[in-house]
């Protein structure tokens, strides 16, 4: 049957730039500004938030959505391989819209937890949108694509903030989410007038068992991460949460391992594929970790004397916005790297650039130049390393199999960041001094920070130098096909 839309199957892969392709792009990078809206714009009204629900617990408010996140995301992969990618993504918009729905009408706590907890979903568009443009483009132009549409919508991120500032202001936050509603509905029509859906899929059904205690497990056990530090490390329901998340992923890979068809098959994730996401795990983590202390080191003075600070040395609002710069520049240089050198040796690049730029955060902790640089050298690494990062999976999963492999790069990223966020935060609070009365953070605090940070950084190097030894001569690595199938004549083409 003929498909219409942006990116036709009737016409074949992309191969090169046409007015199809910009259109796909433009709508996939909106796709991703969707996600934006609901999992960090929050933050912006926090405080507002905080104040409405009478609360001072900011992980139920903030980590929610992303934990929520980390549960749907190889549910909603898997289901893609089997369903359609397309399909899935359109519901995907539609539950964030229902929650962000639900979070501005919800008139207490209880209400507005699970309505974020829906909006967690929309973290499952961006390796939707990964698993589309490789099947809609030829390897070449795709990984350049997938740059773009990951990275393309942090310009319009920086410019939402103020928008969303003023806005709050008169309206109250809850206009915040009402637009992000807005947005996930509008995007989802777009998908489905625009975007064609794929062909290719995976004969199965959804391991739902497999799902629930996946989610679970990864949810009990970053949800205690996450919030123990604000309700207390021993308290009663983080503890609990650990209890069921340690207990729901030993039974899932106990079970997983024996299955004909689990939701991630353990026994199909080959060297490559292992050392892929532990070095987006350990990268992912470090630099969002630094993307953490940056403000806080900018909010301090030098006149302090605290060993560190940058707010008497000029405005450091370019310090806050120079991430989002290179963000928009990282991640379709990376994806044009990609193309001429392959996926490895990119992802090792993008990983060198983040050891050393988060070494010079040794410097720019007290000279705002140097801080600018980095921050900007360091949004130019978060966008090159999830554009690598989707790249190298994509290139050793099959067809049939880009939406879960992509959606475990997503999983990664993000218990890297909850994690080392983590790390880094009890750091700080360990350190702390007293200075005027007040609580502040220690140089030694500061600079241990950063320490761990590059010592983050330096394993995820070794190991992505591993990588690009193990594949062949650094570029792709003939993706493996499903056990039960043979390659389709079509890969065998792009194998050749």
């Amino acid at each position: 049957m003929r498909q219409s839309g942006i990116g036709s199957t009737d016409i074949g892969p992309h191969s090169r730039w046409s007015g199809r392709l910009i259109g796909l792009v433009a709508v996939l990078a909106l796709v991703n500004f969707v996600v934006d809206s609901a999992i960090t714009a929050p933050l912006v009204v926090l405080p507002e938030m905080l104040d409405h629900f009478g609360t001072h617990q900011t992980a139920w408010l903030n980590a929610t959505a992303m934990l929520a996140g980390v549960m749907w995301a190889p549910l909603l992969g898997r289901s893609a391989d089997i369903y359609g990618k397309r399909r899935v993504l359109v519901a995907t918009l539609l539950l964030s819209c229902a929650g962000a729905l639900l979070c501005a009408v919800a008139p207490s706590l209880w209400l507005f937890v699970p309505g974020r907890m829906l909006q967690g979903a929309s973290l499952a568009a961006v390796f939707l949108s990964v698993a589309i443009v490789r099947g809609a483009c030829a390897p070449r132009i795709g990984m350049i694509v997938v740059g773009i549409v990951t990275s393309g919508s942090a310009v319009l991120n920086i410019a939402s903030r103020f928008v969303i500032e003023k806005l709050a202001t008169q309206f109250g936050f809850q206009i915040l989410f009402l637009l992000s509603a807005f947005v996930a509905a509008v995007m989802a029509l777009c998908v489905r007038r625009f975007i064609p859906e794929s062909p290719v899929r995976t004969p199965g059904r959804i391991d739902v068992s497999g799902a629930v205690l996946l989610g679970v497990g990864l949810g009990g056990v970053l949800g205690y991460v996450s919030l123990a530090s604000d309700l207390g490390w021993v308290a009663a329901g983080p503890l609990a949460l650990l209890v069921v998340g340690g207990a729901a992923l030993a039974r899932w890979f106990l079970v997983s391992s024996r299955k004909p068809e689990p939701l991630i098959d353990i026994r199909d994730i080959g060297r490559p594929l292992l050392l892929t996401l532990l070095v987006v795990f350990l990268a992912a983590g470090s630099y969002q970790s630094m993307l953490q202390l940056i403000p806080l080191i900018g909010d301090v003075s030098a006149g302090d004397d605290l060993g560190y600070g940058l707010a008497d040395q000029g405005s450091v609002a370019l310090l806050l916005a120079a991430p989002g710069l290179g963000v928009t520049l990282g991640g379709p240089a990376s994806g044009w790297l990609a193309a001429r050198i392959g996926p490895a040796r990119t992802l090792a690049g993008a990983v060198t650039l983040g050891t050393v730029v988060t070494l010079g955060m040794f410097l720019g902790a007290s000279q705002l130049p140097a801080a600018l640089c980095c921050g900007f050298l360091l949004g130019v690494t978060v966008g090159a390393l999830g554009t690598s990062g989707f790249n190298m999976a994509g290139s050793l999963a099959s067809p049939e199999r880009q939406g879960i492999v992509s959606s475990l790069v997503m999983v990664m990223v993000s218990i890297g960041s909850v994690v080392l966020d983590f790390v880094g935060a009890a750091v700080l609070k360990s350190t702390s001094v007293v200075v005027d009365g007040d609580t502040a953070n220690s140089a030694t605090g500061v600079f241990s920070y950063i320490g761990i940070a590059s010592g983050a950084f330096a394993i995820a190097l070794t190991l992505a130098v591993v990588l690009v030894r193990t594949t062949r001569s650094g570029g792709d690595p003939a993706p493996p096909g499903p056990r039960h199938e043979a390659p389709s004549p079509g890969l065998q083409r792009d194998r050749a």
